[in-house]
């Protein structure tokens, strides 16, 4: 659907946002994804979020992910520290996993955001420096950050102390924004700053294949200096996060950004996400009328709306830690989010526990035609609810939250197509278009669809189940008839004006029953001396025990290869647990390793061990080679399915060169070739 409801005046934008950076494109229709949350190492994973590539690539046409670049720590970290700027091996995948996403996404005209810290940078630390960048070469040029990049004022004066103490020259420049305590502030002063920050970013863009960039911490250095890097590099899109709720700050910022007196970014609109939390909160609707980026005609264009994010998400008993998060009506809040203009930002933790609806919020959204430059107007509104109409290219879209019963009739120019706790969707029949009111998916159990005429003309609607375009023809229903869907089905319902069918919408729907199962996971053996398994589900309960797991002693042969393993109960249909490959405890002995958090998983998987990625093994998914192979005895030299004397005989002619066979069938204690040995490991298997 998202392709469809592309409008040309997007796609006439498409040359000039590629000749120059204007911030954010004007009358986008696009949605966003924020493809993480806090300590989201599973979520959040390269080939976890390529995985998902079908299903999200058909609703969210931009996907922000966490900053990529190695972070030099063999700890999970969210990347808020960077380290290197030109090595993409990070926490949540390798760089080869990293393109392979990138460019998996861009194939179904998705692009992905990728979160730039250019604030403050870390060093590598050796012998306790604070200053020690690493020196990276990329395209024959080599590019470093030196101690006189590191602002005179940084970390309210700590790094001048410590600088002095080892002889070390900082800049002389104060730095242009706030201070962030823990990494060195960057003087953006520096004109070998803002090479390597150039550099760095069309990097970003021409090779890794980002489509464009969202700005960490911009509080932290001058507006201008986004404006100079957006000019240079011209991303697409490129977002601000300007932490202040005060939308006269944030407009001041985007104006900061310009260039020959063009905005040269969008910035996140705080000032909309406080509004709908303070709406929420404290119980009163009206507050949703508060003004915010979104709401002005001259800013909209740049305004990246968001009811919640990794920072204000609720974190449990973290210390310290007062976001003041939504912690209520989350159906309410995405709801009047994709019901307005700007550019939604869907947070993932919403999309997860409400997948469901969200897909039919931006089914409407993208019917109507909302863009970031639609106009929107109050419509009702008291304490205890909130209405607002949008104009979109096709119509009109009006959204009520709050204790929606008290807006039981808007009146008979509106068609209601959505409705669930405190929230409502109304689109103006001038829309044309047919409705269905569940959206495309995989469910457990047949479900009724409601479908619904939109329309000034048609009262009548037609369908099919198999995917073919109606007709006047096929099945005839009237506007607001329920049909239950029982199997697996496309359903194709158009609008009947007399013997045209027009206004045509599709939804491809998946049965699957939910059958608790169990999900195995096998791990090629690594040779390590010990193999230890540590798991732990979606509720955080650890299965195998606490650190480092329990070690594993069983094992199995698939295709010749053998194998660890362990079973684990799928319970539920939202169920999952995740997994960590390690040699033991490394309190214990440091030199002992583990695999990054491999996830989520609910089938029966197979991994091998593939790269070190800051200290931590990379796995590769191998099931497609070894599910449904051949399960092999060791021992069984000959094949027959037996271990017995026989086989001995097989061995022993194998050795003298009498018979030839598979190398690896004679190999039964896995050293890795096949002698005297071997033929003492076989017969104690048959002993035993």
């Amino acid at each position: 659907m998202k392709k469809f409801f592309l409008s040309l005046a997007t796609a006439a934008l498409l040359p000039l946002m590629s000749n120059a950076a204007v911030g954010w494109p004007a009358n986008y229709g696009g949605v966003m994804l924020q493809g993480f949350s806090w300590d989201a190492y599973v979520d959040a994973q390269w080939a976890n979020l390529e995985s998902q590539a079908d299903e999200l690539s058909s609703y969210f046409d931009l996907i922000w992910v966490p900053q990529s670049g190695n972070c030099n720590s063999s700890w999970n970290v969210m990347g808020y520290m960077p380290v290197y700027w030109f090595d993409h091996n990070s926490s949540f995948g390798t760089e080869r996993q990293l393109r392979s996403m990138i460019n998996t996404f861009k194939a179904k005209g998705t692009g992905i955001i990728e979160d730039v810290v250019i604030n403050h940078r870390s060093g590598l630390g050796v012998d306790g420096s604070w200053v020690d960048f690493p020196a990276e070469t990329y395209n024959g040029t080599t590019y470093q950050l030196k101690s006189t990049d590191v602002c005179a004022n940084d970390d309210n004066g700590k790094t001048k102390t410590w600088a002095t103490q080892h002889g070390v020259t900082l800049s002389s420049n104060n730095d242009t924004g706030e201070d962030w305590d823990g990494c060195r502030d960057l003087d953006h002063k520096s004109t070998n700053v803002r090479t390597n920050v150039k550099a760095y970013l069309k990097y970003l863009l021409n090779d890794l294949g980002y489509v464009g960039f969202r700005y960490d911490m911009v509080r932290g250095y001058s507006a201008s200096y986004t404006g100079e890097y957006n000019n240079d590099a011209n991303p697409t899109y490129s977002v601000g996060e300007l932490w202040d709720g005060n939308v006269t700050n944030l407009q001041n910022w985007l104006n900061g950004t310009k260039v020959n007196g063009v905005i040269q970014s969008g910035c996140f609109d705080f000032a909309f996400r406080y509004t709908v939390r303070d709406a929420i909160n404290q119980n009163n609707w009206t507050k949703l009328a508060n003004t915010s980026l979104a709401r002005s005609n001259v800013y909209r264009q740049y305004a990246v709306t968001f009811v919640e994010n990794h920072d204000m998400q609720d974190r449990g008993n973290v210390t310290n830690y007062t976001p003041d998060p939504i912690l209520k009506d989350t159906l309410a809040a995405n709801a009047f989010l994709l019901a307005m203009p700007g550019t939604p930002c869907v947070f993932m933790t919403h999309w997860k526990a409400c997948k469901k609806e969200i897909k039919s919020m931006i089914d409407a959204r993208k019917a109507v035609g909302i863009t970031n430059t639609s106009n929107t107007a109050p419509f009702r509104s008291t304490t205890n609810y909130y209405a607002a109409n949008t104009t979109g290219t096709n119509g009109k879209l009006l959204a009520v939250v709050g204790n929606t019963s008290l807006l039981s009739n808007p009146g008979t120019t509106w068609v209601e197509v959505l409705s669930g706790y405190h929230y409502r969707y109304f689109m103006s029949k001038d829309v044309e278009t047919a409705w269905a009111d569940v959206a495309s998916g995989t469910y457990e159990k047949a479900f009724p669809v409601k479908l619904v005429a939109v329309s000034n003309q048609a009262t009548q609607l037609v369908y099919t189940l198999d995917g073919s375009t109606p007709k006047a023809s096929s099945t005839k229903v009237n506007s607001g008839t329920t049909i239950n869907i029982t199997q697996d089905c496309t359903l194709t319902v158009g609008l009947l004006n007399g013997s045209n069918v027009t206004g045509i919408v599709k939804r491809t729907y998946v049965i699957k029953p939910f059958v608790p199962h169990t999900a195995t996971v096998y791990l090629k053996d690594p040779k390590w001396t010990n193999v230890y398994f540590y798991s732990w589900d979606k509720n955080n309960q650890q299965l195998l025990g606490n650190w480092p797991g329990t070690k594993q002693t069983q094992y199995k042969y698939i295709n010749g290869d053998k194998f660890y393993y362990h079973t684990f109960d799928i319970t539920s249909s939202d169920y999952y647990f995740n997994i960590i490959f390690d040699q033991g405890d490394q309190s214990v002995d440091s030199s002992l390793k583990q695999t990054v958090d491999i996830g989520p998983v609910t089938q029966d998987v197979y991994y091998e061990i593939a790269d070190m990625v800051n200290g931590k093994f990379t796995v590769n998914d191998v099931t497609s080679q070894y599910q449904g192979g051949t399960e092999t005895r060791p021992g069984d030299v000959n094949g027959d399915g037996a271990v017995n004397v026989s086989d001995v005989t097989t061995l022993v002619n194998m050795i003298l060169g009498v018979v030839t066979m598979d190398k690896d069938a004679g190999d039964v204690d896995g050293n890795g070739t096949v002698n005297v040995s071997d033929v003492t490991a076989l017969v104690n298997i048959i002993l035993s």
